[in-house]
């Protein structure tokens, strides 16, 4: 009986190697196309990039922080508390020579009473610092956050303009080292770097801290050597003030950040030395959402955003004739097919294999994307922590939390997929927490 049972077991186990084996390979090779063209040139394209960043800097280390231009920071505050006063702390405190023009813009402050009344208990204490200015804009009735910005940038007296988030804090030599790169002149805009400061909260904040030390981090480094920066983040960039009030602001909707990155793109072709420059050291830091729950309900509205900008509001706008062939090549590759289509081949992928393929053939090209994503994960993360991070220990902490990263980008990347079904179907992008909903129904999308 035992022997039975062992030739049994022996002659299944063989049948199922060798079906796995066959139809591993095909399931492979029907993948295969999708990431030798376009995921690993992505990597590779950002690695290099990193690496040209780190040899520049050893061989030429950055001189003194010598450019002091005027700077106006436009504060958005909405709902933030006394959570407003560390950030105008950390903007009034920062090493820097020249002046520091903070515009604290208070949007509904009716009923926004408190980040209202916690902005004007420190005017006493900004007044009595040199070369710093504190102004409170209240704005009574809320018309969303491209209003303060809008507001803000009408009124702003800096060269610089920095738009920030009023609940977001930075490191004191942020505004010297993202403004020293406006001393050429054809640098219109600054990309700051942002990090979560929450990581306590759970598995989920930790995993979005690697996420941003990825995604923005490391990735923007490298995209920045090409001149192909992707996006300046809404919670955090810096503009030149004349070339911003030139193309008239920020565009009323949602999304304000990716859209207006895409407008200032469609002048590359008309100024080819124009540029968008990614800053690791001009580092703020942010609170990401403590649970899954809450991070889902972020990236709902975030994903749906993609599909609203490239297709119903820019589509027609997004030609080389405009923002130059590299810029349009990286913006097909790296936003229409990474951020739009890739999610629902992943999406048909999945269910094709879970549809078709043997239990054994599915668990082993399961396991050789996750160790395909985990390696890349792997390698990003590592070269952005040695080469990049002034942090290195802090950030070695997280590095256990990486066997989860495939699995969260993956459930991300579904995310999306059903985020822009969504948008089709009930246009979300019209019900956002960004703007109230008679501003947004007004917009001509």
């Amino acid at each position: 009986m035992y022997e039975l049972l062992l030739e049994t077991l022996t002659t299944l186990e063989i049948y199922f190697s060798r079906l796995a084996t066959d139809d591993v390979l095909t399931y492979v090779a029907e993948l295969a196309p999708f990431v030798v063209a376009f995921e690993v040139p992505l990597y590779l394209l950002i690695l290099i990039g990193v690496f040209k960043h780190y040899h520049r800097r050893c061989h030429t280390p950055p001189g003194p922080l010598t450019y002091s231009p005027s700077v106006s920071c436009i504060v958005t505050c909405y709902s933030e508390g006394k959570d407003v006063q560390t950030t105008i702390s950390s903007m009034a405190n920062q090493l820097y020579a020249g002046k520091i023009e903070i515009l604290a813009m208070i949007d509904g402050a009716v009923s926004n009473k408190d980040t209202y009344d916690a902005a004007m208990d420190m005017l006493p204490q900004i007044s009595c610092m040199p070369q710093r200015s504190l102004r409170v804009i209240p704005k009574w009735l809320r018309g969303g956050r491209v209003s303060s910005e809008n507001t803000g940038l009408a009124i702003a007296q800096g060269e610089i303009v920095m738009v920030l988030d009023g609940d977001t804090s930075f490191d004191n030599d942020m505004v010297a080292n993202a403004v020293q790169h406006f001393a050429d002149p054809c640098v219109a805009a600054v990309s700051g770097n942002l990090r979560l400061r929450n990581t306590k909260d759970g598995l989920a904040a930790k995993l979005q801290a690697i996420e941003y030390m990825m995604s923005i981090g490391t990735s923007k480094v490298g995209l920045s050597e090409f001149n192909v920066v992707n996006n300046i983040s809404g919670a955090f960039g810096i503009f030149r003030t004349r070339i911003m009030r030139h193309i008239g602001g920020w565009d009323s909707g949602t999304a304000e950040d990716l859209d207006l990155t895409l407008r200032l793109k469609k002048y590359f072709a008309r100024h080819p030395h124009m540029r968008i420059v990614f800053e690791y050291y001009a580092l703020g830091h942010t609170d990401g959402p403590g649970t899954f729950k809450d991070f889902f309900k972020q990236r709902h509205r975030w994903d749906g955003d993609l599909y609203y900008l490239y297709i119903l509001k820019h589509a027609f706008g997004l030609k080389p004739a405009l923002m130059g062939w590299r810029n349009f090549l990286a913006l097909v590759w790296m936003g229409l097919f990474f951020q739009l289509i890739m999610p629902f081949i992943i999406v048909a992928y999945t269910l094709y294999l879970g549809m078709t393929a043997p239990l054994p053939a599915m668990l082993a090209v399961l396991g050789l994307v996750y160790l395909f994503y985990f390696f890349c994960s792997l390698a990003l993360y590592l070269t952005g922590v040695f080469l990049l991070s002034d942090r290195k220990t802090e950030d070695l902490k997280l590095i256990w939390c990486l066997p989860f990263v495939p699995l969260f980008t993956f459930a991300t990347r579904c995310w999306s997929a059903f985020a822009c079904v969504d948008e089709i179907v009930r246009h979300i992008h019209l019900d956002s927490s960004m703007a109230p909903w008679w501003v947004l129904r007004k917009t001509k999308f």
